[in-house]
């Protein structure tokens, strides 16, 4: 995975809301959940995991939708793109999802999630998969290969 800038810009399908992310991806993941089937009309969601430091919108103004829970997931209020997800109960992180970053080849999946709800068919080419998401003790080890492979 080649990553040319340290500023990368994103935006929805419109235009309207735009955003930067200042550093490159911790990692970047496929999720075969059914409710990410459902919010990408997809087989699956891809995203790209950021510091919240790194990650500032420029303009729009993102409105929450999708579960309403306390995992936030953001869509533009103009054409309600999905733009990125706050995990419930943690604020240092951003999951923005990867095909709206310019350049989106650059963030090719290296986790994939919830097998266990993939669709048969649905491949992403992920170096590691787990039926649901990895265990907390694993990520330390995925996060450090991730960025060796940068």
């Amino acid at each position: 995975m080649t990553f040319e800038s340290l500023i990368v810009r994103g935006q929805c399908r419109y235009g309207k809301t735009q955003f930067e992310v200042t550093s490159t991806p911790m990692i970047t993941m496929a999720c075969h959940c059914t409710g990410c089937q459902k919010m990408t009309s997809s087989a699956f969601s891809l995203s790209s995991l950021f510091s919240s430091a790194s990650f500032n919108i420029t303009s729009g103004s993102p409105v929450i939708g999708g579960l309403h829970g306390n995992t936030r997931h953001y869509f533009c209020d103009h054409c309600k793109s999905w733009l990125f997800t706050r995990p419930e109960g943690i604020d240092d992180f951003v999951n923005v999802r990867s095909t709206l970053l310019e350049d989106s080849k650059n963030f090719k999946p290296f986790i994939e999630t919830y097998l266990d709800e993939k669709l048969a068919w649905a491949v992403t080419g992920a170096v590691h998969s787990f039926n649901k998401f990895p265990p907390q003790e694993a990520f330390p080890k995925l996060l450090q290969e991730f960025a060796e492979q940068k």
